[in-house]
C-alpha cells in the first residue's frame, strides 16, 4: 500500500508541477484517488515580478515538496532574489481564505511575500512610521501581503479577521491585507507601504 501510494503521489506531483493541474485529474490522479486526499491549489501572480505560479501544494494531508519548492522561488524576495522556507501553514490559510471569499480557483495577487533582513531595513526607511514591522513575519517566511482581483480591500480584510488564524494588517491606502501564521494580531496602517 505504501509503495502504491509513494508512486501515485509521484504521478500526482510531475503532473501538477508540469502546470497542467486539469491533467492530474483526468489521468486519475489525486481527485480520483480516495485515499490520496483532498487537493490543495492556489493561483498566484506577483505583481513586482510579472511572473504567475498554478500550482496543487498539497494532496490529503501530505504536501508536496516540488509544489512547495516552487512557492518558495516565486515567493522570493524579489529585490534581492533570496528565498527562504515557507512556513506550509500560510498556504493552507491563503487556500482557506479562497475557499472563505468563494473563489477557490481565483488568482491571488501578491504585493509582497518574503523579505530578507535587509530588504525589511530598506522598506522601515529606520522607522515604524512606514508600516513595516521591525521583526516582521515577513522576514520568517510567514507572511504574505495580498490582493484579490475583484474583492475589495475591506472585504478581503474581513474574510481574514474571520479565520482568526493569525495576523491580519489591513493597509486601505496601499490596497492590500497583510495575512500571517504568526500570533493572532489585528491592526491598520493608513499611510502607503509595501
Amino acid at each position: 500500500m505504501r509503495i502504491l501510494r509513494r508512486t501515485a503521489m509521484a504521478l500526482v506531483a510531475g503532473l501538477v508541477l508540469s502546470g497542467s493541474v486539469g491533467s492530474a485529474r483526468a489521468a486519475g490522479g489525486a481527485g480520483d484517488v480516495g485515499y490520496l486526499g483532498e487537493q490543495y491549489h492556489l493561483r498566484m501572480h506577483h505583481l513586482h515580478t510579472g511572473e504567475s505560479i498554478d500550482v496543487v501544494y498539497r494532496v490529503g494531508s501530505t504536501y508536496l515538496p516540488e509544489a512547495l519548492a516552487k512557492l518558495n522561488y516565486f515567493l522570493r524576495d524579489h529585490r534581492t532574489q533570496d528565498e527562504s522556507a515557507y512556513d506550509p501553514k500560510e498556504f493552507d490559510l491563503l487556500h482557506e481564505l479562497m475557499a472563505k471569499l468563494n473563489r477557490p480557483d481565483g488568482v491571488i495577487d501578491i504585493v509582497c511575500g518574503y523579505r530578507t533582513p535587509w530588504s525589511n531595513a530598506y522598506l522601515r526607511h529606520g522607522t515604524a512610521a512606514s508600516g513595516v514591522a521591525q521583526h516582521s513575519q515577513h522576514m520568517l517566511a510567514k507572511a504574505i501581503d495580498i490582493r484579490v482581483p475583484g474583492v475589495t480591500t475591506a472585504a478581503l480584510r474581513d474574510a481574514a479577521l474571520s479565520l482568526h488564524e493569525g495576523g491580519v494588517g489591513y493597509y486601505p491606502v496601499s490596497q492590500f491585507v497583510h495575512v500571517d501564521v504568526g500570533p493572532v494580531r489585528r491592526w491598520s496602517f493608513r499611510a502607503g507601504g509595501d
